[in-house]
């Protein structure tokens, strides 16, 4: 039995180049994605499901748990990230 994040009705992701500011609000979670490294700050309840999930297992196997950013890196393009988080903004 595993533990289980709280949901967020309204969900959304804001993407951000890796200059900005590297504060992220509370319940959100910062990413890298795409070639280019971009930063999306996405809701923790994302963790959740099981199309997150997935990309998370490819991130595992593509970087380990030490990445050189300090930050989670995602290992698809720019577009299927969003193409999956925007099916997940209802949740």
């Amino acid at each position: 039995m595993g533990f289980r994040l709280p949901t967020i009705r309204r969900a959304s992701f804001t993407a951000q180049s890796a200059s900005k500011s590297a504060e992220v609000s509370k319940g959100y979670l910062a990413v890298y994605v795409g070639e280019e490294q971009k930063r999306f700050v996405i809701p923790v309840a994302y963790l959740n499901q099981p199309s997150f999930q997935e990309l998370l297992s490819q991130a595992e196997e593509e970087f380990g748990f030490d990445h050189p950013m300090g930050g989670l890196t995602i290992p698809c393009s720019e577009d299927v990230f969003q193409h999956i988080t925007c099916c997940l903004s209802g949740v």
